[in-house]
């Protein structure tokens, strides 16, 4: 028999206009009771749900993440009940069966013998900062889809700027457009002028670059999508300066987490608004790595793996922490970093062995975090030590180079 944790709790089940609420109150001889309620989410109402959860002296509520629909509603319970985030999955019921009240029935039924896995929720002041940098995230991304639709335009006009130039947002390129546009029906006869120091192209090779027919709407269209990425750099520098001012407080833990190899300051930022800064939440460095997707799957049948692929958690953090990895191993500086790159790439490729020193960036971090401690090279010294010689016998042998794409065949003798 289940054992009851919660005997008295709450299951919601939260849509955009209105919640579902249903208080399972459980008596010493294993009975529940069910007493539902439907509120809308404008705040009035969503007090007067914190009221009546006060009045039945139910503290612990579950409710799954739908949307940003739950949002509002964690923020107003936060202060006075004990909230578990359940992603749908964990609290599906059964199709078919389903309505509105016996869906927060369900919850509450699960919920009370703790078997939902509640979903990390940061602080409040964590979450505005995690709201900020993601928004940051999406204005790099508008700002590089704003660099191709320029891209294409001096495509389609047959100007081959991306030829003779390794980036055509660059001073020299950028100079070059901006004359281009001023006048897009003249020949561009001289180009000394746009000259930088360190540029590889010829003269003439731009002017064979810049040999193109940019039509006026073209034009038009180019200037429009300049004018756009002026304003999204604006809008980035406004909130970066934002992001800087809320994560004053945190810079004791920035500055220990730049101690690692490969992160700077936005990244410092952009991980601990992930993760938070208390790391008691995750019971072990392994648990805060498999919530970042950064472990393999447990997806096991009768005795065989059917994959052992990384999962699609850390929408945010798994990408930033690659950069990190990416930066980490070109410096040579880092040799127990590179080397352990160097290692698992002859054996398991490059993209393994990316993910695995991300993950061992996030290790890192969660101890410096924990400890309160610098990031500490010697702690890895073991990685730069040779790996011992062995004998191997002729079977093992012809494996080995079997499995590194050689033909092997017996000798005539």
């Amino acid at each position: 028999m289940l054992k009851i944790v919660y005997p008295i709790c709450c299951g919601m089940d939260v849509h955009k206009s209105f919640l579902v609420a249903c208080i399972a109150s459980t008596n010493n001889q294993g009975v529940t009771t069910y007493v539902s309620k439907r509120f809308s989410t404008f705040t009035g109402d969503l007090r007067k749900c914190s009221a009546w959860l006060a009045n039945h002296n139910c503290k612990d509520v579950c409710m799954e993440s739908t949307g940003k629909y739950w949002i509002p509603i964690y923020n107003i319970l936060e202060p006075t009940c004990n909230i578990v985030l359940a992603h749908p999955k964990y609290v599906k019921a059964i199709r078919g069966k389903k309505t509105d009240k016996k869906d927060a029935k369900w919850i509450a039924d699960i919920f009370k013998h703790d078997l939902v896995s509640g979903s990390f929720i940061p602080p409040a002041d964590i979450r505005q900062l995690r709201d900020l940098v993601r928004y940051r995230w999406k204005l790099t991304n508008f700002t590089t889809g704003e660099k191709n639709r320029a891209q294409n335009c001096l495509t389609v006009s047959n100007i081959k700027l991306d030829d003779v130039f390794s980036d055509v947002f660059g001073k020299a390129a950028t100079a070059i457009t901006t004359r281009l546009l001023e006048a897009p029906s003249e020949k561009l006869t001289n180009v000394s002028a746009f000259r930088t120091r360190g540029m590889k192209a010829t003269d003439e090779q731009i002017l064979a670059a810049v040999d193109g027919e940019m039509c006026v709407e073209q034009a038009e269209k180019l200037r429009i999508i300049r004018s756009h990425m002026d304003g999204l750099d604006l809008c980035k520098a406004n909130l970066e300066s934002l992001i800087l001012s809320v994560a004053q407080k945190y810079l004791s833990q920035l500055e220990l987490v730049m101690t690692v190899p490969g992160i700077q300051a936005f990244a410092a930022i952009g991980i601990i608004s992930e993760i938070g800064v208390d790391m008691s939440v995750f019971p072990t460095s392994k648990h805060l790595c498999s919530w970042a997707g950064l472990t393999p799957q447990n997806n096991e049948s009768a005795g065989k793996k059917k994959t052992t692929r990384i999962s699609r958690a850390g929408a945010y953090i798994k990408p930033l922490l690659v950069q990190c990895a990416l930066c980490a191993i070109r410096k040579k500086s880092n040799p127990e970093i590179r080397n352990r790159y160097n290692n698992l790439k002859k054996r398991r490729g490059h993209k393994k062995a990316i993910i695995a020193i991300a993950r061992m960036l996030l290790t890192a971090i969660y101890n410096i975090l924990k400890k309160n401690e610098p990031y500490n090279p010697e702690l890895y010294a073991h990685i730069n030590t040779p790996p011992e010689h062995r004998t191997v016998s002729v079977e093992e042998a012809i494996f080995i180079l079997q499995r590194q794409g050689y033909l092997v065949t017996p000798s005539a003798t």
